[in-house]
């Protein structure tokens, strides 16, 4: 209960303005309240920061920060940075993903066409010669058999029979091996050469190093046979190809009775578009359907609708369509055919093709160019942006990977997407804006964040300082993401991160970095492995030293309490927040703790956040943690409830303080504060400024306001003391200033005079 000051102290200070008429008050008015203690400080205020009390509460009166727009800014990449947080925990939760570790493991790859199987290689026994490795027949049936035409397939047939020479390009996992091998095996029946390669003459070959093949004097390795050469990548070192080479290759590949077909994804189409139209023949393959290439395998030619019908319900049931959605590659396709064929453990093939682990560390295995990582990564830190946004992002961090170049890089990530980012995916944005960039899994994000993190040891200083330069950007969707991301990057190792750069970031000199270094702890601290070293980490900053450096972290760590990890755990949060507080003389962390308490009350924890204010101010004397405490208290009644700047908070009305709009939630906590933060400076005069606002400007915006203030106000003046007195004696003021007269005011002295 409030506890009124002695005789010595009345508890009101008249103000200048109008005075009101005698005998409105029952007698005289309230003698004005003597001047507090003097606390001003001896050395000049710190130059980072308010330290002594009066300047604390004169910051905290300007709204606890000296740039308002930038704290606004930060706030609201802060609620940006939760949601997204709060998507990345939900996507996962449940789902078990390859640790870390794994990321140290040696890679073994299977499938597609491998050296061994009984395959043998063949040379050309001359330089100009590459080695090759015949097809198996198995391998040979296992892409003959089961084979769905894609569109053109007997156009490329006719030109493959004419010219002996064909190009397809598409991306990996569509199907294009299948094409080729089925185009070749064709092709060498029609003419009649016979043979499986066994004898190095006849059937099926892979050329193992396709680089010369575009080259001048290229020879085929083998006669009469059927050749295939992948040209993926610019690891292949395959340039711009001219019409003499081709004419050579036609030349050659007659005289050996051979037939070639080159698959390729963007570089191929690249080296060959200085070419006229034909020369050689190509055609770009359509992706197959996933789907239908397990129902192909599965059941054979002619299936009737009955059984695949059965079959496609077995495959949604297990999960299988889900995962082809986000692998939609033929070889995925083939695998989960052959489980299903041997009636094997589908839920568990699906889990392992789900599991992000394997397919991101493939991934890096293969690409290393810093076109491919820099857009990977990119994405990783700003999935659902815009594909500009993305792409400038992208072409930032591909700069820092780089070396030096005098011009801007020629790089078109778009045309690139389906050969390297095949995770990746444009989706159009639903109210028609530009195409957002999205991975195809939710699981991918953060485990190629990691894979990054973990595995690119000489380019980890350039993405760090790539991420640092985002939690800047004037885009704030940049930045919340940036920040969402560095948490995650802590995920991997909660000890190298706050040395590494959470600590730097959180006593940075920018509002906009100390957050963003707030919402990583708060992602950071999201997981249950690093959830009790987060909260040790933010009680050691909230109540380290009086520097300015120490101030700063420990307003970072008052901010990062008022996010999820405040809403997830109150109690901690509150001690954090004391922490930060009580610091006896130090004044230079009231802004942040007050704002701490009002983000806490905006994530629904208003019982904790006034239950600490109440316990922290019971002793109800001029004390700094109390003075501290009731200004706090202050803020967060004189702070209106402003969209996008604080968490979803239920019943809340814009432009009117949360704590008014859900009054009836806590109407004796508030009562009681009310009545301590009136009853002496320095608290007295900011209380009731706010109260006269609550009055007359946001109480009629509020449904019920009226009614709900006449209870606070009933049940300010029911507690003993002079509470009575004092709200009669400034009501009656209200109600009668010239300039400003208010009729709330009037009501509520009627109310309180008949008690």
């Amino acid at each position: 209960m409030s506890k009124e000051a002695p005789p010595d102290e009345a508890p009101a200070a008249p103000v200048p303005g109008p005075a009101p008429a005698a005998g409105t008050d029952g007698g005289e008015a309230p003698r004005p309240d003597p001047p507090p203690p003097d606390r001003t400080p001896g050395p000049p205020p710190d130059p980072d920061g308010p330290v002594g009390e009066s300047d604390a509460l004169a910051s905290l009166a300007r709204g606890g920060d000296d740039d308002r727009s930038e704290r606004s800014e930060a706030l609201r990449a802060g609620v940006i940075a939760d949601l997204i947080a709060e998507r990345l925990n939900a996507d996962t939760a449940g789902t078990r993903i390859g640790t870390l570790a794994l990321f140290n493991d040696t890679v073994s790859f299977g499938g597609g066409f491998s050296a061994g199987g009984g395959a043998r290689a063949a040379g050309a026994g001359g330089p100009a010669g590459t080695a090759s490795v015949a097809l198996h027949p198995s391998e040979l049936a296992d892409h003959t058999e089961w084979f769905i035409q894609p569109e053109e397939y007997d156009t490329a047939l006719e030109a493959l029979r004419a010219d002996r020479l064909v190009v397809l390009t598409a991306a990996p996992g569509t199907g294009r091996e299948a094409a080729a091998v089925n185009l070749l095996a064709e092709a060498l029946a029609m003419s009649g050469t016979g043979g499986d390669g066994a004898d190095g003459a006849g059937g099926c070959h892979r050329l193992l190093d396709p680089r010369p093949v575009l080259g001048a004097g290229w020879e085929p390795p083998v006669r009469e046979c059927g050749l295939l050469a992948v040209v993926d990548g610019a690891a292949t070192g395959v340039r711009a190809v001219d019409a003499a080479a081709v004419r050579g290759l036609h030349a050659a590949l007659r005289a050996s009775g051979c037939y070639l077909v080159l698959i390729g994804g963007h570089d191929l189409e690249l080296a060959l578009t200085g070419l006229a139209p034909g020369l050689p023949a190509r055609f770009r393959l359509s992706a197959v359907d996933p789907l239908t290439v397990v129902e192909r395998r599965v059941l054979g030619h002619g299936a009737d609708r009955e059984s695949r019908d059965e079959l496609r319900a077995l495959l949604e049931r297990g999960g299988a369509v889900a995962a082809l959605r986000e692998r939609p590659s033929a070889g995925h396709a083939v695998r989960l055919a052959s489980v299903v064929r041997a009636g094997g453990d589908l839920a568990a093939a699906v889990a392992a093709l789900r599991d992000p682990s394997e397919q991101v560390r493939e991934w890096f295995h293969r690409h290393r160019d810093p076109d491919a990582l820099a857009f990977a990564l990119a994405a990783a830190v700003l999935e659902d942006s815009g594909y500009l946004t993305v792409a400038e992002a992208a072409i930032r961090l591909r700069t820092a990977l780089s070396e030096p170049v005098t011009a801007p890089p020629d790089v078109r990530f778009r045309d690139r997407l389906a050969d390297e980012q095949s995770w990746l995916r444009l989706e159009p944005a639903p109210e028609g804006g530009p195409p957002r960039v999205r991975f195809r899994s939710a699981l991918l994000r953060q485990v190629v964040l990691a894979c990054a993190w973990t595995t690119l040891d000489g380019r980890r200083d350039a993405l760090l300082e790539w991420l640092r330069r985002l939690l800047t950007h004037p885009d704030l969707e940049v930045r919340a993401r940036a920040a969402v991301a560095a948490g995650v990057l802590a995920w991997a190792d909660h000890h190298y991160a706050v040395h590494r750069f959470l600590t730097s970031w959180a006593g940075s000199t920018s509002w906009p970095v100390r957050q963003a270094a707030a919402t990583a702890l708060g992602v950071a601290g999201s997981r249950a492995d690093t959830e009790d070293p987060v909260w040790e980490l933010l009680r050691t900053w909230a109540s380290s030293g009086t520097s300015a450096h120490a101030r700063r972290l420990a307003g970072t760590a008052a901010n990062a309490v008022g996010g999820l990890l405040g809403r997830n755990s109150p109690g901690r949060a509150v001690q954090v927040l004391r922490a930060a507080l009580d610091r006896d003389d130090d004044w230079g962390t009231l802004a942040p703790v007050a704002w701490g308490g009002v983000h806490l009350i905006h994530q629904g924890r208003a019982r904790e956040v006034l239950d600490a204010y109440l316990d922290w101010s019971e002793p109800q004397d001029l004390s700094p943690p109390v003075v501290k405490t009731l200004s706090a208290f202050v803020f967060a009644v004189s702070l209106p409830y402003e969209e996008g700047t604080a968490g979803s908070a239920r019943g809340a009305v814009p432009g009117v303080p949360l704590l008014l709009a859900r009054l009836r939630e806590n109407p004796e906590r508030l009562a009681e504060l009310w009545a301590r933060a009136l009853a002496r400076r320095p608290t007295q005069e900011p209380a009731l400024d706010a109260l006269r606002e609550w009055l007359d400007v946001y109480g009629p915006r509020c449904p019920g306001g009226p009614a709900r203030l006449a209870e606070l106000v009933a049940a300010i003046a029911r507690r003993p003391g002079k509470h009575r007195q004092r709200l009669r004696y400034w009501l009656d003021r209200w109600a009668r200033d010239r300039d400003r007269p208010s009729e709330a005011a009037a009501r509520l002295l009627s109310a309180v005079e008949r008690g």
